[in-house]
């Protein structure tokens, strides 16, 4: 009899030390995700490949590793990244350096935290059935671009080659599709390398049917994708910054390194398949171009280039987008980026 009261008390003894400790397992699991600090991200456009490696980042953990419980807030034709984020709507946001500037120049007090996109993602294309095989061909040409301050940088690029953009050529407004290039309403098209380009080539037409001019290479691209933050959120949450910034870059380094599991990732993000997966594997392999150059090692993305930054800022002072020049000690913080790569 005494025996089986030493089981029994035995066998109570390891079922309270079991239920303890699942008890205190729990605990601590809902202490680690209690104590995750809630950050939103708003994107410049909808989900794709040009943001992979924020949803990378989301999906492998990184952000949790780092502390933070991320919401990524797709964007859209009626989203102004800047406004959410200046607002607090958001706590950051992607959009292009150029906007950043002009944003700052109207009173905004934002900053950019990280380069996300280090070289120009924009071509000027024509078919070479009309034998504009140079920028000097284009001459006498009708060239179409986006409006609305997007339309800078191809000023720039005919006023680099001697082209007079108010005589010398007929700047025509693009659609947000390629079809006035494609029934050859125009002679010079702008396209994204990663976007517009693709829908060029996917309508039929081949690359060696193509005259492809960078603005990169022409020296007069303005670099965009960049991480912004308000200087009061910096100001506040620096070393939350800090680890945005890295977990972001995390994202995008395996992104790179992992290109065929990206596009998974980001398809299963994609609405309504506004998009299929021969064009996100497209985007992803060109952004990787444009995040990661040629010669950058990992450490280096996310970096500001003075020369890029410079000539982005100088581009928008010369143009108008901004009427004072861009005060670059005050819309970059290197810091940060220094911080979260180091």
């Amino acid at each position: 009899m005494k025996r089986i009261y030493s089981n029994v008390f035995f066998t109570l003894i390891l079922i309270s030390l079991f239920l303890l400790l699942t008890a205190c397992n729990q605990e601590a699991k809902g202490t680690s995700a209690d104590s995750l600090e809630e950050v939103s991200i708003q994107l410049k456009w909808v989900p794709q490949a040009q943001f992979a490696g924020v949803y990378v980042a989301d999906d492998k953990g990184f952000y949790e590793e780092e502390g933070i419980d991320i919401e990524i807030v797709p964007g859209g034709p009626d989203i102004v990244p800047e406004q959410q984020v200046a607002n607090g709507v958001a706590d950051v946001g992607i959009t292009s350096l150029e906007g950043l500037l002009v944003n700052r120049d109207n009173g905004l007090p934002l900053q950019s935290i990280a380069q996300i996109q280090q070289v120009s993602s924009k071509y000027l294309i024509a078919k070479k059935s009309t034998g504009i095989d140079s920028p000097e061909e284009m001459k006498g040409k009708k060239v179409s671009t986006w409006m609305g301050g997007k339309q800078f940088p191809i000023l720039a690029f005919m006023k680099k080659y001697g082209i007079d953009p108010e005589n010398d050529i007929e700047l025509v407004k693009q659609g947000f599709t390629m079809d006035q290039f494609l029934n050859d309403q125009v002679d010079v098209a702008t396209a994204a390398a990663y976007n517009e380009y693709y829908v060029v080539l996917t309508s039929g037409m081949e690359e060696s049917e193509l005259n492809v001019f960078p603005l990169e290479d022409a020296g007069v691209g303005s670099i965009e994708d960049t991480l912004i933050a308000s200087d009061e959120f910096v100001e506040e949450n620096k070393d939350l910054a800090i680890r945005i910034v890295r977990a972001t870059l995390k994202g995008w380094q395996y992104a790179i390194d992992n290109q065929d599991e990206a596009v998974d990732i980001v398809m299963d993000n994609i609405i309504d398949g506004s998009s299929n997966r021969e064009h996100q594997e497209f985007m992803m392999s060109e952004m990787a171009k444009l995040i990661k150059p040629e010669g950058f090692t990992d450490k280096q993305m996310g970096m500001f280039v003075e020369e890029s930054v410079k000539r982005t800022a100088d581009l928008a002072y010369e143009y108008g987008l901004i009427e004072e020049e861009a005060d670059l000690e005050k819309a970059i913080n290197k810091s940060i980026y220094e911080e979260a790569v180091k």
